[in-house]
């Protein structure tokens, strides 16, 4: 079984970087829709996987345009989470995810991972490294006991940060995947 991350598409946010950082909820722009269009002609999923998607308007959007909505699940644990980490850092506007319930009312035929924890009132993105990493490794646990394959459709940082969970060493802001990037671990 693989995981697969793949990064959303060039935002709005980076049309006037880094001055549009605090823009909130930020879409793909032209650009970005044709990296994830060219994108999609590498990407192929199967009924049996999982694709995990960050609940922010540009990786909804990355996601709705690669997949249909039947294998597509929410999860706050796969949203924006600043790398490296720094719990004092204050998060951009642009990472604001949306809530549960505005999820629920744009898009209710996508289902929510929730693993019975209420960490849709708790972001990732300021969550000491010991804590995400609990978290995660939940969230990892779950992929593992679907029949299929996991996507992750999220961030840069975030991407990185599990990236290192998984064993990776060394990572630095270098290893970005970038705009409609995506990067496999086999048999994670």
């Amino acid at each position: 079984m693989d995981i697969t991350f793949i990064r959303h598409g060039h935002s709005e946010h980076l049309i006037d970087y880094p001055n549009q950082l605090n823009c909130l909820h930020p879409g793909l722009t032209e650009l970005g829709k044709s990296q994830v269009i060219a994108l999609r002609k590498q990407v192929v999923f199967t009924p049996e996987d999982v694709i995990l998607v960050s609940p922010t308007k540009r990786t909804i959007e990355t996601a709705l345009l690669l997949a249909s909505n039947t294998n597509l699940a929410f999860s706050p644990l796969v949203g924006p989470r600043m790398f490296p980490q720094n719990p004092e850092f204050v998060p951009f506007v642009c990472d604001q995810t949306y809530s549960k319930e505005e999820l629920s009312n744009q898009y209710s035929d996508i289902k929510m991972v929730e693993l019975g924890l209420d960490c849709w009132k708790e972001s990732i993105n300021q969550m000491d490294a010991h804590r995400f990493q609990i978290l995660a490794e939940k969230l990892l646990e779950w992929c593992r006991q679907q029949s299929g394959n996991t996507f992750i459709i999220s961030h840069d940082g975030t991407i990185s940060n599990y990236r290192i969970l998984l064993g990776e060493k060394g990572l630095t802001k270098s290893d970005f995947l970038g705009e409609a990037g995506q990067y496999t671990i086999k048999n994670f």
